[in-house]
């Protein structure tokens, strides 16, 4: 009699295979191992390099809320995955592999933004050192327009601190050229604070300069709260770098692409007597003051205005009495930029 054929009998793998096994499936855990360097790796390059990487994504907030959230996923995966592996060599590859796909993608928008645009190269403002004057001093490269450094104003005219920073920024273009345009007349009443601030609407202002050029991103709609639009990638890599800041982020003022102000340059509490409540001619006595260096609302603005000034100075790498003689500068505008040009050095 023939002994029976003997059934092949099942195998089950050894535990060493069967963790990795479970390793290379796509568990939650395992997709979180990909999205956190994956996500960490684009914040980390669009936050080191504002402009170009992030002026089409930034890393504040988008990609840091991205970030987050793929933290949230591994951290959840994690809890989930009792009895099996959380870190395996599968799960080592897949980190590498998030890494590298965050950098690659962060390469090419830089590459957009960089080659295609056209936007600088921007570092981040907590590198940056702080100026004189509530300035922030950028190391970067000049921004100029046909070769004269440009003066970059960014706000709205509902805003009233944007109203009060108005004048400095007049007074400064109409010592380097002629200014045209730009009626007088006041921020919105309630509820915004510091009701029918005087203001110039920067907006509508022409500077014709063989000295400086004037670009301006200014919202004057019938909207209140509404924020601008910037009209090229320049302006939008300045204010995606640097105006982050949650309270005030308008006005937002750029000297040369090397000098940035954010929020208002002085208190519009301090033009209240000629809001348009207290004196309906106001803002024009404002202009006239302002411009004609007489008065109390010039000596309320020209602080700030004498810094707009030596900061153009600075961005021209020119002397003062030149500059001063050509342009007819008062000998008190004179003596007050020269002192601040001497404290940017």
């Amino acid at each position: 009699m023939e002994a029976p054929v003997p059934t092949a009998a099942y195998d089950p793998p050894a535990p060493s295979d069967a963790r990795r096994t479970a390793a290379r499936r796509w568990t939650v855990a395992r997709v979180g191992y990909l999205l956190v360097p994956f996500a960490g790796a684009w914040f980390t390059a669009a936050y080191l390099l504002p402009s170009p990487v992030g002026v089409l994504v930034p890393a504040v907030p988008y990609l840091a809320l991205a970030l987050a959230g793929a933290a949230i996923v591994l951290v959840y995966g994690l809890l989930r995955s009792q009895g099996r592996p959380r870190w395996s060599r599968a799960y080592r590859g897949t980190v590498a592999v998030g890494g590298a796909a965050g950098l690659v993608v962060a390469g090419l928008l830089g590459l957009s933004g960089g080659v295609v645009l056209g936007c600088p190269v921007l570092p981040p403002a907590s590198t940056e050192r702080p100026s004189p004057g509530g300035w922030l001093r950028v190391s970067a490269a000049p921004w100029k327009d046909g070769g004269l450094p440009v003066v970059y104003f960014f706000g709205a005219t509902w805003c009233p601190y944007c109203s009060a920073s108005s004048w400095a920024v007049l007074k400064a273009l109409s010592e380097f050229g002629t200014v045209s345009g730009g009626s007088p007349t006041y921020s919105y009443g309630p509820p915004e604070p510091y009701a029918y601030t005087p203001e110039v609407d920067l907006s509508t202002v022409h500077l014709s300069s063989r000295a400086v050029a004037f670009e301006v991103s200014e919202y004057d709609g019938g909207t209140d709260g509404e924020t601008p639009a910037t009209s090229n990638c320049v302006q939008r890599a300045y204010v995606t770098a640097y105006d982050t800041c949650t309270d005030c982020g308008i006005p937002f003022l750029v000297v040369g692409g090397q000098y940035v102000h954010i929020g208002s340059l002085y208190d519009p509490g301090n033009l209240a007597p000629w809001n348009r409540t207290n004196d309906p001619a106001g803002a024009a006595y404002v202009e006239s003051s302002v411009l004609s260096e007489n008065g109390t609302p010039w000596r309320v603005v020209q602080t700030e205005a004498w810094w707009v000034m030596a900061l153009l100075v600075d961005a021209m790498g020119q002397p003062v009495p030149p500059l001063a003689l050509a342009n007819h500068w008062s000998a008190a505008t004179t003596s007050s930029v020269w002192a601040d040009v001497n404290l940017t050095s």
